[in-house]
């Protein structure tokens, strides 16, 4: 199972360093941002599993960000952490959407269990697609190809699949491209043109019969992005495709 993601967005240093360097021993891999504007870039656009949020950032605030994270990914988890201890400053953060709130000074015992106890009661999310069902037949991701129903097979390249995986695993979600662009081609997406997204889209569509006018797979959404059809069509891997000859 890869090792869960967290971004730390804390403009302190040395809390930062201290944050991120225990994060990364106990097993998971970490982000890190020290300022609001890029910390919420990368709270929406970045594939991770929590956001540990500092309130008093430069830019944008701790709080401009939590609002504008639930309002587009509502089921992240959040941690806040913050000198600000008093009980309105706490209720506040809770009221609007944090999961859990930590008080600095901390301790990284106190911060891992929180962080361990917020992960485990949040809801799961795919690690991995095996297969993925189309309407003439199915992408088998361990083989790097679509199997289709009269026989035929087309074979994908690490690139393909790699786009494939990361829609099929948000499923029903739109997908900005910068958020592809930094997720499944690991660059910074600012100042970088996304034409390269749109022709593997469009290569993919014709290596899965996928009408490029009246598209059923992989979903154009003018303005906004990329999104794979339909939640239920990913599976987990071991599935039938591994026994196709």
């Amino acid at each position: 199972m890869p090792a869960q993601t967290i971004l730390t967005v804390e403009d302190d240093l040395p809390i930062r360093r201290g944050v991120v360097d225990a994060l990364a021993y106990a097993g998971y891999t970490v982000l890190e941002a020290d300022d609001g504007d890029v910390g919420r870039d990368m709270a929406l656009r970045r594939d991770i599993d929590l956001l540990l949020l500092d309130m008093v950032l430069p830019g944008r605030t701790g709080l401009e960000i939590l609002r504008e994270v639930r309002n587009a990914r509502p089921t992240l988890p959040v941690i806040i952490l913050s000198a600000l201890g008093e009980e309105r400053d706490r209720v506040n953060g809770l009221r609007l959407g944090a999961d859990d709130y930590v008080v600095k000074p901390f301790g990284v015992n106190e911060l891992l269990a929180r962080v361990e106890a917020v992960l485990r009661r949040s809801p799961a999310r795919p690690t991995d697609v095996g297969e993925l069902s189309l309407p003439q037949g199915r992408v088998c991701f361990a083989r790097s190809e679509a199997q289709f129903d009269d026989g035929a097979r087309t074979e994908l390249s690490e690139r393909e699949l790699q786009l494939l995986r990361y829609l099929a695993r948000h499923a029903g979600r739109i997908i900005a491209r910068p958020e592809l662009l930094e997720n499944v081609w690991q660059i910074d997406a600012r100042g970088v043109s996304t034409r390269t997204i749109d022709m593997h889209v469009a290569r993919l569509r014709e290596k899965l019969r996928d009408d490029s006018e009246q598209p059923r797979v992989l979903i154009t959404v003018r303005g906004r992005g990329y999104m794979l059809a339909t939640p239920g069509q990913a599976l987990p891997p071991g599935g039938p495709c591994l026994a196709t000859s």
